[in-house]
C-alpha cells in the first residue's frame, strides 16, 4: 500500500486552521480579543521560524475548549469550517488528492494541529487516516490536556513509525507534501519528499536537494 501523505496548514489549506481558529474565537468573542489574540501571534511566529514550544502551544490552543459541551464545540467548529476553512479550500490540492486516489493510494494528513479543529477538515478531504495532537476527553468534556506525542517536527515520525508498526505498513514508495521546515524531519524519511509552497528555508534546502518544488495556490 503506497502511503500520500500531506501536511494540512499551508499546504493543503492555503492558511493556518490552527491560527485561523484562534482568529475565529477572538472574531466570535469566546476568548478575551487582547490578550488571545497577541498570544496566537507570537505562537504563530514561533512556529515559523522553528521555535515553538508544542506543549506550551497546545495547552493554549485547548484551554477554551473546557468551557464547552460536545454539541456546542460541534456548532462552533460547522461554524468555523464556514467561515474560516471554506476560504482556504484549493481546487489544486483536491485535484492532487484525488490524482493519488485514483492511483489506489492511501491518504493521510500528519499536522500539528490538534484532532478537534483537524479531524473534520480531514473527513471532508477525503483522507483515509489523520495523525494529530489527540486532546484528552474525560466523561465527555476536553480537559485541555493531550494525550500521547504531539505530532510536530520530529513527532510526526515518531507518531507515523507507530501506526506503521501497528498496521504493518511501510513507507516503501511513499509521498511527503509540506510547506514548512519544521517537517523536514518527514521529508528526509519517505521514498518522494516534495515541497508545496514552501517557506524560504524549505525552498533553499530542497534547491540543494534537488526536490521538487510545486504550488497549489489558485
Amino acid at each position: 500500500m503506497t502511503l500520500a501523505i500531506f501536511d494540512l496548514d499551508g499546504t493543503l489549506l492555503s492558511g493556518d486552521s490552527d491560527y485561523n481558529w484562534g482568529q475565529f474565537l477572538v472574531e466570535e468573542n469566546i476568548v478575551d480579543a487582547n490578550t488571545y489574540k497577541a498570544a496566537n501571534d507570537k505562537f504563530y511566529q514561533d512556529y515559523l521560524t522553528g521555535s515553538l514550544d508544542i506543549h506550551e502551544y497546545l495547552a493554549f490552543s485547548l484551554a477554551p475548549l473546557v468551557n464547552f459541551n460536545q454539541a456546542q464545540l460541534v456548532e462552533l467548529h460547522n461554524q468555523f469550517m464556514q467561515k474560516k476553512i471554506a476560504p482556504m479550500m484549493q481546487d489544486k490540492a483536491l485535484k492532487l488528492i484525488q490524482e493519488h486516489k485514483n492511483k489506489g493510494h492511501f491518504l493521510m494528513i500528519i499536522t500539528a494541529t490538534n484532532e478537534f479543529v483537524t479531524g473534520p477538515i480531514s473527513k471532508l478531504l477525503g483522507m483515509d487516516h489523520l495523525i494529530a495532537p489527540t486532546p484528552e476527553v474525560i466523561d465527555g468534556r476536553y480537559t485541555g490536556s493531550i494525550i500521547g506525542i504531539p505530532s510536530f517536527q520530529a513527532g510526526k515520525v515518531t507518531r507515523l513509525n507507530a501506526w506503521l508498526k501497528e498496521t504493518g505498513n511501510t513507507l516503501e514508495g511513499s509521498y511527503f507534501y509540506s510547506d514548512s521546515h519544521n517537517d523536514l524531519p518527514l521529508l528526509e524519511l519517505v521514498s518522494h519528499p516534495i515541497v508545496v509552497d514552501a517557506d524560504d528555508k524549505l525552498t533553499e534546502l530542497a534547491k540543494h536537494r534537488n526536490w521538487p518544488n510545486i504550488s497549489l495556490r489558485d
